[in-house]
């Protein structure tokens, strides 16, 4: 029964991890990055819809995404989606690609990134925290019932704490790695 709490703590700590990933590879650094237009959707049709699924991107230059939609008629919604976004870039439409051309990034802007990046940090510690505090609560629970000993509860806790730790150096990791990415010029 605790192993059942282990198992679906680390899995969820995992997801935590990936929330996190997925979170700072939409924070724009100096380089294109198709990930950063993730956010943005696009009236399709009625239906709001990400540019991945209506165009291919690609990054043939450090600073230029292309946006080539496979529906030429959606040409339009997309250049509109774009400059309407909070991206603060301009697009280019020559008629049959869209050039998104990234500016490098002011001191005072890649200081707030670097903040943004770090309160994403803090709320996946947020999240590894809570799900350490569910688990303990599940494994006292276990205590109580009389299924496992007091000594065996103390040990799986102690495995819950490692566990946390570990995961809490690799939010710092990850965040570290971010603003150093942030704030190379």
């Amino acid at each position: 029964m605790p192993q059942t709490v282990l198992k679906d703590m680390e899995d969820r700590m995992n997801k935590a991890i990936l929330a996190l990933k997925k979170d700072l590879s939409s924070l724009r650094a100096g380089r294109a990055n198709p990930a950063m237009l993730d956010r943005v959707l696009v009236d399709y049709y009625g239906s709001p819809t990400p540019i991945s699924q209506l165009a291919n991107i690609s990054v043939p230059e450090p600073r230029m995404l292309t946006i080539q939609p496979w529906d030429k008629s959606a040409l339009k919604e997309i250049d509109r989606a774009l400059q309407q976004s909070d991206l603060g870039i301009s697009p280019s439409n020559d008629g049959v690609i869209i050039r998104l051309v990234i500016p490098p990034l002011t001191e005072e802007r890649r200081k707030e990134l670097v903040k943004l990046a770090g309160k994403s940090g803090e709320e996946a510690k947020i999240a590894i925290r809570n799900i350490r505090r569910d688990a303990n609560d599940e494994i006292k629970k276990l205590e109580k019932a009389a299924t496992i000993s007091e000594d065996e509860s103390r040990r799986h806790q102690d495995t819950i704490q490692k566990s946390t730790d570990k995961f809490i150096a690799e939010i710092d990791k990850i965040v570290k790695e971010k603003e150093k990415d942030i704030m190379e010029v």
